[in-house]
């Protein structure tokens, strides 16, 4: 500023444009050049430095600062904003945490649609006396008019009992594609956690997801896990476990028993269930599914092998005959690692 003001003596200033407010000098040079330069004050020049200008005839004015109301208001209300938004952040990330712990009591159970049946009981290979049982269940729940007529009452349990690996799961995915209702699929151990009341919370909810299907199948597979002989343990999850099975008995056939639900359950320890859950009213037939036989495993083999490459020399009778004591999980394991080779 000094070094302008000693120029503006000089005569060499041509012009100057004065912002008020910021105190920014700009303008020529008698040659043309330009110029910017920092004044005193927010007038920019002192009342005599204005006098000076007047008397070497330099062009001179003076420019108001500009009002942008619009970058004053950002200024003052964006922290606030800021602020606010993060308090708002904080309360819903809180209250997705509480919805977490508030669903933690909703059944895990996964909804098969009866309108697409993926797996039928033409693709399950011999046992034809387990479909036979299973299938009266099926047509029940198809026309339960007719079973009412002559005084039938449902089975309210089937318990399917079996080494692993004999297709207990399947039989139970082919009675949903079979019965054309509502399928609720869950395996035991989706009833505990670490929350005491929980796994009696889910079973409530699964029970009533059921009921709003109308008709419906309830599948529990590795039940054991929930439906052991009480008291034969100690410690919190033993309690836990105690309730959720309570809840099953009480649900299955207890004051107010669910109507129109059949709970369909698998297991290969039926030795360590608890009386109460075996006895008629609540698993009223127990269907058990045994190692395949000869034929049938020729069967399971004919299955499995339908989409591979076989050889001519291929003879499924002999196959069966020579695979004793395994299982159709065992079968269909020989078949793929014998594609793979």
């Amino acid at each position: 500023y000094t070094e302008w003001r000693t120029q503006v003596v000089e005569g060499q200033v041509a012009t100057a444009e004065i912002s008020t407010g910021s105190g920014k000098i700009t303008g020529e040079f008698e040659n043309g050049d330009k110029y910017s330069t920092s004044g005193g004050g927010e007038r920019g020049v002192s009342e005599a430095d204005e006098q000076l200008l007047i008397e070497q005839n330099v062009d001179y004015e003076f420019k108001p600062p500009s009002n942008n109301w619009l970058l004053g208001a950002l200024s003052i209300f964006l922290p606030v904003m800021l602020i606010i938004g993060f308090f708002v952040w904080m309360q819903r990330r809180a209250q997705g945490q509480m919805g977490g712990v508030m669903s933690i009591g909703k059944s895990k159970a996964k909804s098969f649609d009866a309108d697409k049946p993926s797996t039928t009981f033409d693709d399950i290979a011999g046992y034809a006396g387990v479909k036979q049982e299973i299938m009266e269940v099926v047509d029940f729940l198809r026309m339960p008019e007719r079973f009412r007529e002559i005084g039938a009452r449902v089975p309210k349990g089937i318990l399917l009992v079996g080494p692993p690996g004999t297709g207990k799961t399947l039989f139970a995915r082919a009675v949903a594609g079979e019965a054309g209702v509502g399928f609720l699929s869950v395996t035991g151990s989706d009833f505990m956690e670490m929350f005491v009341g929980v796994g009696a919370s889910r079973v409530r909810d699964l029970f009533q997801q059921a009921s709003r299907m109308g008709s419906a199948i309830i599948f529990v597979d590795e039940i054991d896990s929930i439906g052991r002989k009480r008291g034969a343990g100690l410690g919190g999850g033993h309690d836990e476990r105690e309730q959720t099975l309570n809840q099953m008995l009480a649900e299955m056939d207890g004051f107010e028993p669910s109507v129109g639900i059949v709970v369909m359950a698998a297991t290969n320890r039926p030795d360590v269930l608890d009386p109460a859950l075996l006895r008629p009213g609540r698993f009223d037939r127990q269907i058990v599914v045994p190692l395949p036989e000869s034929g049938e495993r020729k069967a399971i083999l004919e299955v499995h092998s339908r989409d591979k490459r076989m050889g001519p020399n291929v003879d499924m009778e002999t196959m069966a005959q020579a695979t004793p004591e395994m299982s159709g999980a065992d079968l269909a394991n020989l078949v793929n690692e014998a594609a793979l080779m």
